[in-house]
């Protein structure tokens, strides 16, 4: 069926389309201090005593929590991903001339000056799962670039 109003309206409202690249399209500056707000992981490390602040420092201090979120299969997730976001947080603010990117897909991905991509938030997935890679390796690879 063709209807012409409602082509138009596809049109305006991709549903493909990540809200993130809209972000990233609008207010770059904005979408990474979004990204880097990592709420869930920030409140674990306080309750450990850990400070998060965006030092690879800090992401060592994280590779040596105890890992309880594994015993919570609804936190383990988010942990991860906020572990990920942190590490993209940490990477861009202090490798220099890295950016925070999107992929098409709308995953947000470090790209180094080399040109090479860092998935940070997989990194961070399997850090809260299995504990590996720890966060401060992935960082000091990247750091190298």
């Amino acid at each position: 069926m063709n209807i012409p109003f409602l082509d138009n309206w596809r049109k305006k409202h991709d549903a493909g389309r990540s809200p993130l690249v809209s972000a990233f399209d609008r207010d770059p500056e904005g979408a990474a201090e979004l990204l880097a707000e990592c709420e869930l992981l920030r409140a674990r490390a306080q309750e450990a005593g850990v400070v998060l602040d965006d030092t690879p420092r800090s992401l060592a201090a994280l590779d040596q929590l105890p890992p309880r979120w594994r015993d919570d299969p609804e936190e383990l997730p988010w942990i991860g991903n906020d572990a990920g976001l942190y590490l993209g947080t940490v990477i861009v603010r202090t490798v220099p001339a890295a950016g925070w990117g999107l992929r098409p897909d709308g995953q947000p991905v470090v790209r180094l000056p080399s040109g090479r991509e860092v998935d940070a938030v997989a990194a961070g997935l399997d850090w809260a799962a299995y504990g590996t890679p720890e966060l401060s390796q992935v960082y000091a690879e990247s750091a190298e670039y």
